[in-house]
């Protein structure tokens, strides 16, 4: 699977940004689906995370109620919407497949990885 990150941007504090991966390669539909950032100086860290089929998903505290994760298969796509940005958002967001069932927050499950789109929110 080869993932490609896009979306964005730098956008003021309060606004919203939508970020799209794209998958190529085997079938995306049997992929757990990720997203994770990584600020400056510091460690990757989860964001949120869909199921194959779309109908489980999680969130790190930090964007859960803010954040929203969706997918559609048919166009081999996962969605990072981001609504009511903050300026600790700032970050590189990368998206991330698994080859499996469950939603894991951890980084190693993570069996392929995209390259990465900056997210700048500026206060």
């Amino acid at each position: 699977v080869q993932l490609q990150a896009s979306g964005g941007g730098l956008v003021q504090a309060g606004g919203s940004l939508r970020l799209s991966c794209a998958a190529s390669g085997r079938t995306f539909s049997i992929y757990t689906m990720a997203w994770f950032r990584q600020a400056p100086g510091k460690e990757r860290e989860f964001a949120a995370a869909i199921s194959s089929s779309g109908g489980s998903t999680d969130y790190a505290d930090s964007v859960k109620g803010r954040f929203t994760i969706s997918r559609d298969n048919t166009k081999n796509t996962v969605y990072l919407q981001m609504n009511s940005l903050k300026p600790e958002d700032t970050a590189v967001y990368y998206c991330a497949a698994n080859y499996g069932s469950r939603l894991y927050r951890g980084t190693g499950p993570y069996d392929y990885w995209g390259q990465g789109t900056l997210v700048t929110v500026s206060s």
